[in-house]
């Protein structure tokens, strides 16, 4: 090879290029031809029902199944007998993903081809044998899907209109090829050395020797292998020099760990994940048979339940290999779930759930959190997870940060209560690498704490059911456990890399609360329905849990009640209720939300007729939570007014407000007596603490704080506005807000008739009808008496595409920084634009509320269903609805309901009843009509406004019970329990695993908790 200038380094570099383009094409060498037939495949239960019925005939080029869709091949033929000892496989190239089995309904390995995304994740090639017989039959079964490894390609432009067929994406099931081909091995082998090395040039600096000689040698090769079907092992030994050419010394080390990111539902439904998860496993312990020191991990128990129940021959396998250490399991949730918009109780479910299932089929308490996808963490989860006995967590999505770059990538993450948990983002910034070194030193080069830290992780495998790691990502790990130039490879788990991460844990810098993702704004707000109902079915959970407690340990539905929890963990995957998923996935979705509400509904009425007694004229209210409820009760139809309570009829329905103590019943009795409503001319809603004034468009222009003595908005300004802007987001349609959007307002919401205001004993109320663009707003904004609390019941009949709306209301309060309910407590986040870091958190995620106040004044929102805010100065702004088309052309068209409340108050929000105000607006107290009791019996009773009773259940594996206790004020806080005297009371972890210190009582408690402390008693009677 000539001296290797500028010019000639191109030109070689081409050639090398060409090569191994060429020797792809000679890695199979002889063909012969497969029988083929097919069927079309429905529902089936078993392997035999499914390849039983009447076949066609199949040719190569035939189509077989269209968009989701799904067909049962049956392949039959003979080895050649020349091809005696030769490693013989079947070319498989079907257009889809499918699941190859043999002719007894063994689980053989997936294949995936042509892949939407990328056509390098193929995998398309199934060992016959590593050395033929010569003539022996071969008879393979695939069940092929027209689901890929993402989905079926989507719209090619996502404002389709209705009637295009196309619409929610396109997918064919198409015979390319079914053949039994030659493996070349040798071939492969050069094949591997030559991409190792080629790609490790790549990645070398351009004057580097290395890479040089790189070049050199490469060509060399070229030159020995000769043309058609060359000399593959006299190339293989003048490559050998340089691939055993030892690495650095200062090279850093990198753990890699096979992996293959499996949606539980996304572009296809949760139904298509048993089949990807089953193609994924079974693909991968064919791997750990020819390669004993690769492990392989995955996450997620759902998708391992899903194996037990459907292929229970490859769970037995997955455990077998999990046993001699080549199957990791990982990451203690459930499902990898989405961890904004959960509730705290939730994502200790999550774990709870997760954990346990780990620890009852495979006998091990898995210490990770393997999230690599999720859209930013809440500053909640360190101590959940702590709590929960999961000292690691690892993501990668941090890196796909919009303005700003994470200063590091392993560091110790602490929560708002001063948790900490050890944190490691892969520095490859993906969870998708094929090990090549180009890859790997990249991650090598960028990795952060490289100056002091030897080793990072590497996830590698393709994901999303393209079925993890392929035999070339293995090789090319090989080759550089100790390459020259490149980082070291080897092959382990993750929790051992975690392991030895914690010797240098002391060394590492902390980060401070929330983990926030700059992209996937949207996803606070995309499928509203879905998020509203996912809020209704935690509280309701909890309320059930509460009222069984009181039936006793016998009558407690146990089973049930984990059925019906770990159906809404899996709807809270980080692709389900961020709204991120096809349609078809929010029909199964909102279908089983509506009836979990349903078996709700049943579970109260079987507790009432076990444990209540009957009576027609009485209405019982159960109050579940642990402070006073003060508030407003709609009562069942047909009452018409309350025995000693005044109460007003409001749309045939009878309004009362009552106060109902903390966790008691108040029975009340039916009465006639109820008042109708007055009509007045003036748009003012007053009461004897504030008045709130309207102009005709239902905004409000003035609310006067009668206790305090002043006006409550910004001068000049109007609250309750509603605001429409165009929502192109540059990418990810349903992800996304782009900041942009701000400069795009296109119109605000009017009347579309006088509103009315009518007055009661109870509440007076405003009632107005607003357009903005196609879709129409009708509230009934309320002032009860007794209150400075505004409730804003609205419907929104919504017919936009691209659109968004958004209510907000300037407030005459100037703080630089906001408070936002999260899970279990609350964070603060800047309300101005000083960094980029500040600029990026323009719209951000809270729960029940968001609160703006100073040292003596502030102004809260409260929301019964949304999660998207933007506090920017002194405006508190509401995402209400989105409409993107893609992946979901019908994303939230209709018609949604939601409650959100405006709340001055006085004092700041620790001395306010902000989160005493959400609770009661969330979760009003149960009713239970026909029924008269005193409901008495929790194992515990307590009045606060600083601690809140999250929990009262029964332990998941013992009779006893569990109480959770937060506080939620931020600081250190009291509170005062009655129970038993005769109950033995423990302070237990989150799991519930571990007894810790005896709490000694008389049958009073009295308990401080740290600020956001989470605290677990186990009682038992």
């Amino acid at each position: 090879m000539h001296t290797i200038s500028k010019n000639f380094e191109v030109f070689f570099t081409k050639r090398v290029n060409s090569f191994i383009k060429r020797i792809k094409c000679h890695v199979l060498a002889d063909k012969a031809a497969l029988n083929g037939s097919y069927r079309h495949l429905g529902d089936y239960t078993d392997f035999q029902s499914a390849i039983a019925g009447d076949y066609s005939e199949l040719k190569e080029g035939q189509e077989l199944a269209k968009t989701w869709e799904a067909s049962m091949i049956h392949l039959t033929g003979a080895v050649p007998s020349e091809w005696r000892g030769k490693r013989v496989v079947a070319e498989l190239d079907f257009n889809a993903e499918g699941f190859v089995f043999d002719a007894n309904g063994k689980t053989i390995q997936g294949i995936t081809n042509c892949s939407v995304f990328d056509f390098e994740f193929s995998r398309d090639l199934v060992t016959i044998s590593e050395s033929a017989s010569g003539g022996e039959s071969v008879e393979l079964y695939i069940e092929a899907s027209t689901v890929q490894p993402w989905g079926i390609k989507p719209a090619e432009y996502p404002d389709t209109e209705p009637d295009d067929p196309d619409r929610y994406g396109v997918g064919k099931v198409i015979a390319h090829r079914f053949r039994l081909r030659v493996f070349d091995q040798e071939i492969f082998d050069l094949l591997m050395d030559t991409e190792v090395l080629f790609d490790l040039y790549t990645s070398l600096p351009e004057a580097s020797v290395r890479r040089a000689q790189i070049l050199h040698g490469i060509n060399q090769a070229i030159d020995v292998y000769g043309e058609g079907r060359g000399d593959a092992n006299a190339a293989r030994a003048i490559l050998k020099p340089y691939l055993e050419a030892p690495a650095n010394a200062s090279a850093i080390s990198t753990a890699t760990v096979g992996h293959a990111h499996i949606d539980t539902a996304w572009l296809w439904p949760i139904r298509e994940t048993v089949r990807k998860s089953a193609r994924t496993f079974a693909n991968q312990l064919r791997l750990m048979e020819k390669y004993p020191d690769y492990v392989f991990g995955a996450s997620q128990p759902q998708h391992y339940q899903m194996i037990k129940d459907h292929f229970p021959d490859l769970y037995e396998e997955i455990k077998a290999a999990h046993k001699r250490g080549q199957w990791e399991l990982q990451g203690g949730m459930w499902v990898e779930a989405d961890c904004n918009l959960i509730s705290g109780e939730s994502m200790v479910r999550q774990f709870l759930h997760g954990k346990n299932f780990f620890m009852d089929e495979f006998g091990e308490d898995v210490r990770n959190l393997w999230i690599p996808d999720v859209f930013g963490y809440s500053a909640a989860m360190p101590q959940i997870m702590q709590l929960s006995g999961v000292d690691t967590f690892l993501t990668q999505k941090i890196s796909w940060s919009q303005f700003t770059d994470f200063p590091y990538h392993t560091f110790n993450w602490r929560g708002i209560d001063g948790s900490e948990v050890l944190t490691h983002f892969p520095p490859a910034n993906t969870y998708n690498a094929n090990l090549r070194s180009s890859q790997t030193n990249h991650a090598q080069e960028h990795f952060k704490e490289k100056h002091f830290l030897p080793e990072f992780i590497t996830l590698f495998g393709v994901g999303d059911g393209g079925g993890g790691p392929r035999e070339d990502f293995i090789e090319y790990g090989k080759r550089q456990a100790n390459l020259e130039g490149a980082a070291k490879i080897h092959f382990d788990s993750a929790q051992n890399f975690f392991d030895r991460l914690q010797t240098h844990r002391e060394k590492l810098p902390v980060w401070h609360g929330e983990l926030y993702l700059e992209y996937h704004r949207g996803t606070y707000t995309t499928q509203a329905q879905v998020k509203r109902k996912n809020r209704l079915l935690e509280q309701r959970m909890r309320e059930l849990e509460m009222l069984y407690s009181l039936a006793g340990h016998e009558n407690y539905p146990r089973e049930t009640f984990d059925d019906m929890w770990k159906q809404i963990l899996v709807n809270q995957f980080h692709d389900i209720i961020p709204g991120s998923s096809i349609n078809i996935v929010y029909e199964e979705t909102n279908k089983q939300y509506d009836d979990l509400l349903d078996q709700c509904d049943q579970l109260q009425d079987a507790f009432a007729e076990k444990v209540m007694n009957a009576d027609a004229d009485s209405l019982s209210l159960f109050n579940s939570l642990s402070n006073t409820y003060n508030g407003e009760i709609i009562l069942p139809e047909g009452w018409r007014g309350v025995e000693g309570h005044a109460t007003q009829i409001e749309n045939d329905r009878c309004v009362l407000n009552i106060e109902i103590p903390a966790l008691s019943t108040v029975v009340l009795k039916k009465a006639n007596d109820a008042a109708s409503l007055s009509t007045v001319t003036e748009l003012v809603l007053e009461n004897d603490l504030i008045r709130y004034e309207f102009n005709p468009d239902g905004q409000l222009i003035s609310a006067y704080d009668k206790e305090i003595e002043r006006e409550v908005l910004e001068q000049g300004q109007v609250g309750n506005v509603f605001s429409l802007y165009h929502d192109r987001p540059l990418n990810y349609d349903a992800w996304d807000i782009d900041i942009y959007y701000e400069n795009e307002f296109t119109a605000s919401a009017s009347a579309v008739m006088a509103p009315v205001v009518q007055q009661g004993p109870v509440r007076s109320r405003l009632n107005v009808e607003l357009a903005v663009g196609d879709s129409k707003i009708t509230q009934q904004i309320s002032l009860p008496h007794g209150t400075k609390r505004l409730d804003f019941d609205t419907t929104v009949d919504w017919r936009e595409k691209h659109e968004m709306l958004r209510v907000a209301f300037p407030v005459d309060v100037h703080v630089d920084h906001a408070k936002f309910d999260i899970q279990y407590g609350y964070t603060q986040r800047p309300t101005h634009r000083n960094t980029d870091w500040d600029i990026a958190r323009f719209e951000v995620c809270a729960h029940k509320w968001v609160d703006l106040s100073d040292s003596g004044y502030g102004v809260a929102l409260l929301n019964n269903c949304k999660y998207g805010h933007k506090l920017f100065n002194n405006v508190i702004d509401l995402c209400v609805l989105r409409s993107p088309t893609w992946p979901d052309p019908e994303a939230d068209t209709g018609v949604h309901h939601l409650r959100y409340a405006f709340l001055p108050h006085a004092d700041d929000l620790v001395h306010a009843d902000v989160q005493r105000e959400a609770h009661n607006f969330n979760q009003v107290p149960v009713q239970f009509a026909g029924y008269a009791n005193d409901l008495t019996g929790l194992p515990i009773s307590a009045s606060s406004n600083d601690v809140h009773v999250a929990v009262i259940k029964q332990a998941e594996k013992e009779n006893a019970w569990i109480v959770r206790l937060v506080e939620e004020k931020g600081k250190h806080s009291k509170i005062d329990l009655s129970l038993a005297q005769s109950a033995e009371v423990h302070v237990c972890d989150l799991m519930e695993w571990h007894d810790k210190e005896a709490l000694p009582h008389d049958g009073n408690l009295s308990l401080r908790l740290k600020p956001f402390e989470i605290r677990t008693l186990k009682i038992k009677a």
